[in-house]
C-alpha cells in the first residue's frame, strides 16, 4: 500500500434481509432486500423524530462517517427482489430495476412511472443530464426519454447479435458488452461497430469515465477507449484480478475484486494506491462523498482521506509525483496555499532527484518550484557568482516547508510536518560530492535549466534598462537646469542583477562542458555577464575566443584589440594558435569601430598595414575615416607606411585623395629619390638612365596626378640631374619648349619628346576640340632645326620660372611665331642644350654657360633624321604649310615623300569629299524647292455647300483659310478669333485665300 486514500468504516450491520441493491440520497441509504422491501437508513446523529418527507435537509447532506440506524421500511416496494437502483439527484427520482424498471419521486417515493416494456431487462444505463434511459432485454436494446413530467417516451429500439451483459452511454452512442465482445451502437440509426473481444474469464464490464471515455474490462485489464471505441494512448489499467465492479471516484478508480477492494490512480501508469480487505462484498457504488460497499447484511463506507493528509503521506514516502497530482484537487479557495505546497513538493522532489543522479529531471522540478536561481547555483560551489548574488541560507527552505505543513494540517487535520531532511547521500565525503556536482551531467542539466529561465529574466532586465533610459531622458529634459550637476535618481536593478547572475553562471557551465560555440553565441547576443568574473575565468582556461567576445560586447575594444594583437604575435611561433588567430581578424574587428573610434582604429591598424596593405586601406575606405587624419597619424607614428597608404588610396579611389595628399605623396617619393641620387653621386655611379623602383613611382605620379605643386618640387631638383623629372614638371607649368629641350638635348631621347607631344596634343584635343592642335609638334620641329644652339643662362631661366609664382609664369608659349626669320631666331634663342656640358661625374669645371659656348658656331647642323621621322609619323597632326615654311630650302623633296605623300592624298580625298557633299546639298535643295512648289499648287474648291469647321456656317464669298491637309476650311475671321483652338495640325501656319 502506497498510502491511505480511503478510510473504511462500517455504517450498519445485521440487516434483517440480504441486501440485493443499494443506493443513497443525501445522507441516507436505500437498501433493497430479497423480500422486495426497501429499507431507509439514516445517520444515528440525525435522530428518530424526523420523517423522510419533512427532512429536506437530508438532500444537501453527505454520507456521515458514523453508525447508521433504520429509519423506515417500505414493505412490498417491489414484487420481486431489486436487481439494482440509482438516484437522480437533479431530477429527484429513484430508478429501480426489478421485474421491470420503475421511477419513484423523492422524498415520498411514490411511483410515477413504470416502463412495462422493460420487463425481463437485466441491465440499464441512465443519462441523468439528458434524461435518456437505455436498457437491454435479451437481444433487444430500447431507448426511452423522460418528458420532464411523470411520463417517459420511447425513442428507439434496436436488435443486437447476443445477450447484453453490460452497457453504458458514451456521448450519444451506447457501448454494449455482449457475451464475447464490445460494440458501439449508434443511438440514431442503430449501426453497430465492433471494438475488440472481451475476456475469457470475466464477463464484459463497461465503466464510463467523467471525461466521456470508457474503461472496457478484459479479464484483469481495463482498456481505455474514446466514445467511438478507439483506443486511447494513455494505455491500460492492470488490476490484480479480474474485477466484477469498477466505480470512478476522482482521482481514483475503485475495483471490487474477489478478496478485497483495490484502489488505483487514474493517472498513467495507474499505480496501485491502496487495498482494503473486505470479503464477500456484493455491491459497490459511488456517492458524492464516499464509496459504499454492501455485503450480505452489512454496509461499509470508504471515506476519502482529506487531500492535504494524502499529500503529506505521499511526500513523506517519496511519492512526489502522486503528491503533485493531488495538489491539483485542492479547493480553489486555497489557491495561494496550493501554490506554496506545490513549490515545496517540487523542491523536495528536485533534491531527491539531484542526489540520486537524475539531474535533468531535478532541474525540471527546480524550475517548477519557482525557486530563485541563486538557490540552485548554491549546489555548484565551483561556479563563481557576482558579489551581489546572495545565496539563500538553509533556513529559508525550512521556513517554506513549515508554511506548507500548515496547509496539510489546515486542510486535512493531520499534524505531520513536511520538514526537509537531507537525503542519505549527504553522508558522502565532501570531495566526492564536489566532483559529483561539477560532473558533465550535472552541468548539462544546469545549462538546460538556465536556458529555460533565461528568456524571461533577460526580457525583464532589458525592459528595466529601457525604463531607466526613458526616465533619465525625461528627467534631464524636465530638470535640465535645476538638476545640473546632480546624478539621476537610481532605479532598482534587481532584474539586471539576476540576469548577471544567470549569464555569468551559464557562460561558466558552457565552457566547462566544452560547448565553445554556444558560449560564443551567448556573448554575441544580449547578455549581462559579469566582466571581472568571466574575464578571470576565461583567462585561466585560455579560452581567448570567448574572452574577445566578452570584451567586444562590453565595448572594451582596447582590451580586445590588445589581446588579439598579442595572440597574433604568439601565433607566429605556435602553429595551432596561428590557425585560430590571424592578422585579418584585427582588420575585421576594426571595421565596426571606424565610425565610433577612428583613433583606436588607426592605432591598431599599423601592425597589419605592412602585411595586409590592401585590406587595411579598404578598412579605412569602408569606414569613411578621413584620409588626412590617416595620413597625419601615419606620418607621426609610421612614416615608412605613409607612401604605401597614399599609393593604395590613389589606386583604389583616385577621387578620394585630396591635392594636399597627392602633393605629400610626390614629396615623399622625391625625398627618397634625392637620397638615392646623393648616395650614387657620392659613389660616382650616377646615371641619368638608371631607374630605381621609387623613381619609377615618382615619374608615374608626376605624369598621372595633378594635385601636387610643380613649382615646389622644381626647387628641390638638382640642377644637373633628374632631367626627366624636371621636364615633366615644366610640362605641368606649360613650359613645353623647355621640357622638349630637356628631352632632346639633355636626355637625348627623341621618343620621350614625341610621347610628350602626343600627351599634350591629346589633352588639348580633349579640352578644346575646335582649336588647332599642331603647334606642339611645330615646337619640337623647331628644336630639331636648331640642335646645337642654346640660350644663355638656360638654368637661370628655369630658376626664374620657379621664383615667379606670385607674378605669374613666364609665357614661353605654345604659339610660336612661324613667320619670317624672327620665328627661327626666337626658337634659337630659347632652345638648345649643350651636349658637351653633360658629364657622368655630374661636375663641370666651374665654367659658366657663356664660357662653354663656341663663338665660331653660328649655325649648327640640323637634326634631319629626327625631323623626317617626326614628319612621317605625325603628318596628320602637323600643319603641312607651316612645316614646309620652317624647313631649310636645301631640303630634298625625295626625303619628304613619307610626309607629303599621305598629306597630299588626304588633301585630295578631303577635296573630293567636300565636292560630293556640296553636290548632295544642292540636290537636296532642289528636292525641297520641288516639294514647296507642289504644295503651292494645291487647289481648293469652294461651293455653295462649303461650310466653316469652326462656326458651321457657309463660306460663301468670305475670306477663308485652309489647313495644310487641304480639307479643313474655316473663315479667316473665325480662325483669328479662335487662335487657341486645337486644329488638325497644331501650330501649323494657315494659308489665306
Amino acid at each position: 500500500m502506497v498510502h491511505s486514500a480511503y478510510d473504511s468504516f462500517e455504517l450498519l450491520h445485521d440487516c434483517p434481509t440480504k441486501i440485493e441493491a443499494i443506493g443513497s440520497h443525501g445522507a441516507k441509504l436505500f437498501l433493497g432486500g430479497t423480500d422486495g422491501s426497501l429499507r431507509i437508513y439514516a445517520p444515528e446523529s440525525s435522530g428518530f423524530n424526523h420523517s423522510l418527507p419533512s427532512d429536506h435537509r437530508s438532500q444537501t447532506l453527505e454520507l456521515h462517517k458514523e453508525p447508521y440506524v433504520l429509519e423506515r421500511t417500505l414493505v412490498g416496494f417491489s414484487k420481486k427482489p431489486l436487481v439494482s437502483m440509482e438516484v437522480s439527484e437533479s431530477r429527484e427520482l429513484l430508478l429501480s430495476l426489478s421485474e421491470s424498471i420503475a421511477f419513484h419521486r423523492i422524498p415520498n417515493l411514490e411511483t410515477i412511472a413504470v416502463i412495462t416494456k422493460a420487463k425481463g431487462a437485466n441491465v440499464y444505463s441512465w443519462d441523468d443530464k439528458r434524461g435518456f434511459l437505455c436498457f437491454a432485454r435479451q437481444k433487444r436494446v430500447c431507448i426511452f426519454r423522460h418528458d420532464g413530467g411523470r411520463g417517459f417516451v420511447e425513442v428507439k429500439e434496436f436488435s443486437v447479435p447476443d445477450v447484453v451483459k453490460s452497457l453504458s452511454w458514451c456521448g450519444e452512442n451506447i457501448c454494449l458488452g455482449i457475451r464475447r465482445e464490445y460494440m458501439i451502437l449508434n443511438a440514431t440509426n442503430g449501426a453497430l461497430s465492433e471494438v475488440f473481444p472481451s475476456g475469457r474469464i470475466a464477463p464484459p464490464l463497461v465503466v464510463p469515465l467523467p471525461s466521456g471515455e470508457l474503461i472496457l474490462g478484459k479479464d484483469n485489464i481495463g482498456i481505455l477507449v474514446d466514445q467511438n471505441g478507439k483506443l486511447l494512448p494513455e494505455g491500460r489499467i492492470c488490476w490484480s484480478e479480474a474485477p466484477s465492479v469498477v466505480v470512478i471516484h476522482k482521482p481514483y478508480a475503485i475495483a471490487l475484486l474477489p478478496r478485497y477492494i483495490e484502489i488505483r490512480s487514474l493517472r498513467a501508469p495507474y499505480p496501485l494506491i491502496q487495498t482494503i480487505v473486505l470479503r464477500n462484498v456484493n455491491h459497490l457504488f459511488q456517492n458524492k462523498s464516499a464509496i459504499v460497499a454492501a455485503l450480505d447484511n452489512s454496509v461499509y463506507g470508504l471515506f476519502p482521506v482529506p487531500i492535504g493528509a494524502q499529500i503529506v503521506q505521499l511526500t513523506a514516502s517519496g511519492n512526489f509525483e502522486e503528491a503533485l497530482a493531488l495538489c491539483k484537487l485542492l479547493p480553489p479557495e486555497d489557491s495561494s496555499l496550493r501554490v506554496a505546497k506545490e513549490g515545496s513538493i517540487h523542491l523536495r522532489f528536485a533534491h531527491y532527484l539531484f542526489e540520486n543522479g537524475s539531474y535533468e529531471e531535478a532541474m525540471e522540478q527546480f524550475l517548477a518550484s519557482q525557486v530563485d536561481i541563486t538557490y540552485i547555483l548554491s549546489l555548484y560551489p565551483s561556479i563563481v557568482l557576482p558579489k551581489s548574488a546572495l545565496v539563500p541560507e538553509p533556513e529559508k527552505l525550512v521556513e517554506m516547508n513549515w508554511d506548507t505543513s500548515n496547509l496539510s494540517r489546515g486542510s486535512s487535520g493531520v499534524s505531520d510536518d513536511i520538514e526537509y531532511s537531507p537525503p542519505p547521500q549527504l553522508s558522502e565525503s565532501d570531495e566526492i560530492r564536489e566532483s559529483k556536482k561539477m560532473s558533465h551531467n550535472t552541468l548539462m542539466a544546469l545549462i538546460k535549466f538556465l536556458q529555460k529561465k533565461r528568456y524571461s529574466v533577460i526580457e525583464k532586465a532589458a525592459a528595466e534598462g529601457t525604463e531607466e533610459v526613458v526616465l533619465d531622458a525625461y528627467e534631464s529634459n524636465r530638470h535640465r537646469r535645476s538638476n545640473k550637476g546632480r546624478g539621476n535618481s537610481p532605479i532598482s536593478s534587481g532584474a539586471r542583477e539576476k540576469a548577471a547572475i544567470l549569464d555569468t553562471a551559464l557562460l561558466q557551465a558552457l565552457v566547462l562542458t566544452g560547448q565553445s560555440s554556444s558560449a560564443l553565441e551567448l556573448l554575441k547576443g544580449l547578455n549581462y555577464c559579469d566582466i571581472k568574473i568571466c574575464e578571470d575565468f576565461l583567462q585561466k582556461r585560455n579560452y581567448y575566443a570567448a574572452l574577445l567576445e566578452l570584451y567586444k560586447c562590453n565595448s572594451m575594444h582596447r582590451e580586445a584589440l590588445k589581446l588579439l594583437q598579442q595572440l597574433v604575435e604568439e601565433s607566429k611561433s605556435d602553429h595551432v594558435l596561428g590557425q585560430k588567430f590571424r592578422p585579418e581578424m584585427i582588420i575585421e574587428y576594426l571595421k565596426a569601430l571606424c565610425g565610433t573610434d577612428p583613433m583606436l582604429v588607426l592605432e591598431y591598424s599599423i601592425p597589419v598595414l605592412e602585411k595586409f596593405p590592401t585590406q587595411t586601406i579598404d578598412l579605412f575606405l569602408s569606414g569613411n575615416i578621413p584620409a588626412d587624419l590617416v595620413n597625419s597619424y601615419l606620418k607621426q607614428h609610421a612614416p615608412n607606411m605613409q607612401a604605401t597608404y597614399l599609393e593604395l588610396m590613389l589606386a583604389m579611389n583616385e577621387n578620394g585623395i585630396s591635392g594636399n595628399l597627392q602633393n605629400e605623396m610626390v614629396q615623399i617619393y622625391l625625398s627618397e629619390v634625392l637620397e638615392w641620387y646623393s648616395d650614387l653621386r657620392a659613389q660616382q655611379k650616377w646615371d641619368e638612365k638608371v631607374y630605381s623602383p621609387t623613381r619609377k613611382k615618382l615619374l608615374s605620379a608626376l605624369e598621372s596626378i595633378s594635385g601636387y605643386s610643380p613649382e615646389s618640387l622644381l626647387k628641390r631638383l638638382p640642377p644637373d640631374a633628374l632631367y626627366e623629372e624636371r621636364a615633366i614638371l615644366l610640362g605641368k607649368m606649360n613650359q613645353h619648349e623647355l621640357a622638349l629641350s630637356l628631352y632632346v638635348h639633355k636626355l637625348h631621347v627623341p621618343e620621350l619628346a614625341l610621347s610628350y607631344c602626343d600627351r599634350v596634343y591629346g589633352n588639348i584635343l580633349h579640352q578644346h576640340p575646335l582649336k588647332s592642335h599642331s603647334n606642339i609638334y611645330l615646337t619640337l620641329l623647331q628644336i630639331y632645326l636648331n640642335p646645337r644652339r642654346t640660350t644663355k643662362n638656360f638654368e637661370n631661366r628655369i630658376n626664374n620660372i620657379v621664383l615667379s609664382q606670385t607674378t605669374g609664369l613666364a609665357k614661353v608659349g605654345l604659339t610660336t611665331s612661324h613667320k619670317g626669320k624672327g620665328g627661327r631666331k626666337k626658337v634659337a634663342e630659347i632652345e638648345g642644350a649643350e651636349d658637351s656640358r653633360y658629364s657622368h661625374s655630374g661636375t663641370d669645371s666651374g665654367r659658366s654657360d657663356a664660357e662653354l659656348d663656341d663663338p665660331t658656331e653660328g649655325g649648327s647642323d640640323i637634326m634631319l633624321d629626327e625631323i623626317l621621322d617626326l614628319l612621317s609619323r605625325r603628318w596628320e597632326r602637323i600643319n603641312g604649310a607651316q612645316a614646309l615654311k620652317l624647313l631649310p630650302r636645301e631640303t630634298k623633296l625625295q626625303n619628304l615623300l613619307p610626309f607629303l605623300g599621305p598629306l597630299l592624298r588626304k588633301s585630295s580625298e578631303a577635296s573630293r569629299n567636300f565636292s560630293v557633299i556640296n553636290s548632295l546639298r544642292q540636290s537636296e535643295n532642289l528636292q525641297v524647292k520641288e516639294e514647296l512648289y507642289n504644295h503651292r499648287k494645291t487647289v481648293v474648291k469652294i461651293g455653295s455647300e462649303s461650310i466653316c469647321s469652326l462656326c458651321n456656317k457657309k463660306i460663301g464669298t468670305s475670306v477663308f483659310a485652309v489647313y495644310p491637309n487641304g480639307k479643313t476650311l474655316v473663315h479667316f475671321v473665325c480662325f483669328r478669333d479662335a487662335q487657341s483652338m486645337k486644329a488638325v495640325a497644331k501650330g501649323t501656319p494657315l494659308r489665306k485665300w
